[in-house]
């Protein structure tokens, strides 16, 4: 087996994500994924802590997207053009990744785990807290920070599984700003 083999990340998360879709998440093994990756287990542990860590990488890379388009944007921008702007450049970054398939395959593995689930809203917790700091640091309020944090995370999730499920076709982008107009309709009829 090769100790350096360039590509070897992804060639371990190819690998788990076919062993976890072919024999299930719980018996699947890091020997297992390694060895179909053609690598050693001890590569595995200097790429991932553990198997569940191949699900949740790059989790850093898309909360720092999401934060970086706060944090770029104009200084004259509402908070509701920030919120868009954190929404386009997640959902950019997401949809031209791995693509669709991909997030059908990962989010059916951890739907069928509980503790995989648990890890997931752990991700989009730290997502709203990142997010929510950034409109801090740009001097929105904290209240409507807060608020604004978890909106984002909100349409994200909700747009994410309408995009991932079967038979859907509307782009990701389409179906966070079609989320955003629903909340927006929302409080405006409460307000009537």
């Amino acid at each position: 087996m090769a100790r350096w083999a360039p590509g070897a990340s992804d060639r371990l998360q190819q690998a788990a994500m076919e062993l976890f879709a072919e024999d299930g998440y719980e018996a699947t093994t890091v020997a297992g994924i390694a060895g179909r990756a053609g690598v050693t287990e001890r590569t595995f542990f200097r790429h991932f802590a553990d198997k569940r860590e191949v699900l949740f990488a790059g989790e850093e890379q898309l909360q720092a997207v999401f934060v970086n388009a706060v944090t770029d944007a104009p200084a004259d921008a509402p908070v509701s053009g920030l919120l868009i702007a954190a929404l386009d450049a997640g959902g950019e970054a997401l949809r031209c990744g791995r693509g669709r398939d991909f997030a059908r395959v990962r989010n059916g593995i951890i739907v069928a785990n509980e503790q995989l689930r648990e890890r997931e809203l752990l991700k989009l917790a730290k997502l709203s807290h990142a997010v929510t700091g950034a409109l801090v640091a740009r001097g929105v309020p904290d209240m409507t920070a807060s608020l604004a944090g978890e909106l984002v995370t909100l349409v994200f999730r909700t747009a994410f599984a309408r995009w991932i499920a079967p038979g859907e076709t509307r782009d990701l982008l389409e179906l966070q700003r079609e989320g955003l107009a629903a909340i927006s309709d929302l409080t405006c009829a409460g307000t009537a």
